[in-house]
């Protein structure tokens, strides 16, 4: 692979950082600029060039390939700018799929929950099984960072990375779909078709579907052709899988539906019981979901990952007979709360403590459908933490599950996790 012409690289997080390096590695004096919508491009060895000014780049024809980050909506003009100039823009994705796809199995797994904790669990349950497999994606490495170092590679890819996707992988899998990335995806229907691209298209792989894709007319048509299906597990494979995560730190009814999707992937690619079993054991939460810290008398959970409606109704269900105070909302991703609120009351969510932007909409819903709850809107999660401080009285757990993403307060969910662990620390005592 030779690149003939300079590169530009939109974005500068880790996959464009990754993209750099692979690019350095085959023409160390290729230029190759960089350009970001905020934030700084402080990516060695590259050239900055402003947003502003890509029109006329492109018109001068300065770079021959663009290669977006994921967070980069598809959708931008520029791009149809770069296109009808004839500069192809493409994804780390599909570098790696140019550079290493040829003899490698490839497992890819998307959906709007789950999809990491899936992701994880066919890599344990395959690893576990003797089967040489890596992780890459939004879990594991970068795409290109994993390059060719296994035979078998399973990728945990976004809507975002599922829409530019130009290769086939032998199987499929979606966990669920509901909407989310609409700020991204112009609409929610654009969003459906950007996600189900993975599998609504022809071609001979296998499809493995979630117990809440299963259901969903949307994912049936995507399938096209239903002998694709992997078969479901049978009853004494399903029994020993539900009593492994019955003893393990998998939490809640979608985590068992996660471990079904994992086992029903593993097996149909090399995977043995006994390794899907050890998998399950040897599962640990990913950072920011459902992190359990314990506080004096007051279980705090971070879940911060949680950027949608139907995250944060797992996340309540998980935690079943407890008094739960909930912190969540966030930034504005036209999610829809109604739902939500009307579970709140039987969940066992006795405060709810709304954060900016979208936490308006809840608060208003839950006011409506459940007055018993305690409804506090707070402008920030230093103050909502530090509300709660004073109604301890009310619950025993803490749970930040925001429904949300983080974007109008917090650099990511990470951060905004961090500060939630660290500020109930600070209220609530030592762990």
């Amino acid at each position: 692979m030779r690149f003939d012409e300079p590169v530009l690289l939109y974005g500068a997080g880790r996959e464009a950082v990754s993209t750099r390096a692979f690019l350095k590695a085959r023409q160390p004096d290729l230029m190759v600029y960089v350009t970001v919508d905020s934030g700084d491009a402080d990516i060695a060895d590259t050239r900055a060039i402003a947003p502003e000014e890509l029109p006329a780049a492109i018109a001068a024809r300065r770079f021959g390939l663009i290669v977006k980050s994921p967070g980069v909506s598809r959708y931008k003009p520029v791009f149809d700018l770069a296109r009808a100039a004839g500069i192809a823009v493409t994804s780390n994705l599909n570098l790696w799929n140019s550079a290493y796809r040829d003899g490698r199995t490839v497992i890819a797994i998307t959906g709007t929950k789950g999809k990491s904790t899936t992701a994880t669990l066919t890599h344990l349950m395959l690893t576990r099984s003797g089967i040489d497999a890596g992780l890459a994606g939004n879990v594991g490495l970068a795409p290109l960072d994993i390059a060719g170092k296994h035979p078998l590679v399973i990728f945990e890819l976004s809507s975002y990375q599922t829409a530019d996707m130009n290769f086939l992988p032998d199987v499929a899998a979606v966990t669920n779909l509901y909407p989310e990335h609409v700020d991204w995806h112009g609409s929610v229907e654009r969003y459906y078709a950007d996600k189900l691209h993975l599998i609504d298209r022809d071609g001979g792989f296998a499809v493995a579907l979630g117990a809440a894709a299963k259901g969903n007319a949307l994912v049936a048509r995507a399938v096209r052709d239903h002998r694709r299906l992997l078969p479901d597990l049978t009853a004494e494979q399903a029994l020993l899988i539900e009593r492994a995560v019955s003893h393990s730190r998998l939490r809640g009814a979608h985590n068992l539906d996660n471990a079904i999707l994992a086992a029903t992937i593993a097996l149909a690619t090399g995977g043995t019981i006994e390794g899907i079993l050890a998998g399950i054991a040897a599962f640990r939460p990913l950072p920011h979901r459902l992190e359990d810290h314990v506080f004096g008398a007051i279980t705090a959970v971070n879940d911060s990952i949680s950027t949608t409606p139907e995250a944060t109704k797992a996340a309540l269900a998980s935690y079943p007979g407890r008094r739960i105070a909930l912190i969540a909302g966030g930034h504005e991703r036209q999610q829809d709360y109604g739902e939500l609120a009307g579970l709140l009351a039987q969940r066992g969510v006795t405060t709810l403590v709304t954060l900016p932007v979208t936490g308006s909409r809840l608060a208003s819903a839950a006011r409506q459908v459940a007055p018993g709850i305690d409804v506090i809107e707070a402008p920030d999660l230093n103050a909502a933490v530090a509300a709660l401080a004073k109604r301890t009285a009310r619950f025993d757990t803490i749970i930040l599950s925001p429904g949300a993403p983080s974007y109008n307060q917090f650099k990511n969910f990470e951060a905004r996790g961090t500060a939630f662990v660290a500020l109930c620390r600070a209220h609530f005592g030592g762990a």
